[in-house]
């Protein structure tokens, strides 16, 4: 789907680049092979999803069961935002954290070729209620809300299957996070203009849509238009690019389910890079506790006598609070990391 929209600035020079990465269709059909794809009705889904939050923290998902019509239809209303004149879309309430962004990630300085809208899925607040969307905002919100609810049943569904393949007899002790009516989830629709009038200043170079980062929540659940530009960062620090895939949903690993593992699972550090010619439109659920909520390493985990905690105990409140306060590139979990006693070194 083409996207068309007033450049979102006229000056580059403060968003950052990277090296291109290969385009050839052999490098495609590479990284095609190397992502973890999950069916969830695969009797051996449960062992596959734990080997992909092992090795990559991430991995695609068929067979989900979400209706074509829940993505396409909030996907439409979203491309009509975006497609508005800029001083429309500045109607709909700024991002604080919640409403509309644009080019600012944060807080602290982040930027990127990038705006998107911020909203909170927690009935109890009513932030959405003040993000205006020209047109219809209770059909957006409606549509917004029906998407959320397919997402975290899909979140949960995961979290129930890596319980089960953790060998876990609490089948919903993740998952329980995510349905509770307190939890701190999060939904964002980010729009990636094209550029064209940057191909021949940035000398083969991508200009960075939304910098380097993982996710502090406890999953993600990603869906994207046909639009390419998601990479994520293998173990050995090489970036490697995502195909999109329209009809299928990607998995993230946050930072409190690596925390809640104990580090047997990695949370997947990823970026996205602007395309040229073609505008990127993603989708993400951001699956979170309530702010109360303890994370540390699950104790049915450590029933190993030579296993080492990694992570001291925190809130939710207190990590999202110290996330915050960093930079998008951050290593957040490193304030958190259990420092060895002089015994065990």
């Amino acid at each position: 789907m083409v996207v068309l929209t007033q450049p979102l600035v006229e000056n580059f020079s403060h968003i950052k680049t990277c090296k291109n990465n290969s385009t050839s269709s052999d490098h495609h059909d590479h990284t095609s092979n190397v992502i973890p794809v999950i069916d969830l009705l695969d009797p051996e889904a449960n062992t596959l999803i734990i080997k992909a939050c092992q090795e990559f923290g991430f991995f695609k998902v068929v067979n989900h069961g979400v209706p074509i019509e829940t993505i396409t239809k909030l996907e439409n209303e979203a491309v009509k935002f975006f497609n508005l004149s800029q001083i429309e879309k500045d109607k709909a309430c700024p991002a604080n954290p919640f409403g509309y962004g644009n080019k600012r990630i944060g807080s602290n300085g982040d930027v990127g070729w990038v705006e998107y809208l911020l909203f909170t899925t927690n009935p109890q607040l009513t932030h959405n209620n003040s993000i205006t969307i020209p047109g219809n905002s209770l059909l957006f919100r409606a549509l917004v809300k029906e998407y959320v609810n397919a997402m975290r049943n899909m979140g949960c569904m995961v979290l129930e299957m890596i319980a089960e393949g953790l060998n876990i007899e609490q089948k919903n002790v993740l998952s329980r996070m995510l349905r509770d009516e307190k939890s701190d989830s999060c939904f964002r629709v980010n729009h990636y203009p094209p550029c064209p009038e940057l191909l021949q200043t940035l000398s083969g170079r991508n200009l960075i849509g939304f910098g380097e980062h993982t996710d502090p929540q406890i999953i993600s659940v990603v869906r994207s238009n046909n639009t390419s530009g998601l990479q994520i960062s293998l173990k050995d620090g090489t970036w490697l690019s995502v195909p999109p895939d329209p009809y299928s949903f990607f998995i993230n690993v946050g930072d409190s389910l690596q925390v809640m593992s104990n580090g047997r699972f990695r949370s997947v550090r990823h970026r996205v890079v602007a395309d040229s010619l073609r505008a990127r439109v993603s989708m993400i659920y951001f699956g979170g506790p309530p702010l109360s909520e303890k994370i540390a390493p699950l104790s049915c985990l450590m029933e190993e006598p030579d296993e080492q905690i990694l992570y001291n105990e925190f809130t939710w409140s207190e990590y999202k609070m110290s996330a915050y306060k960093t930079r998008l590139g951050d290593n957040r979990l490193s304030l958190f990391e259990r420092k060895p006693s002089h015994a065990q070194r």
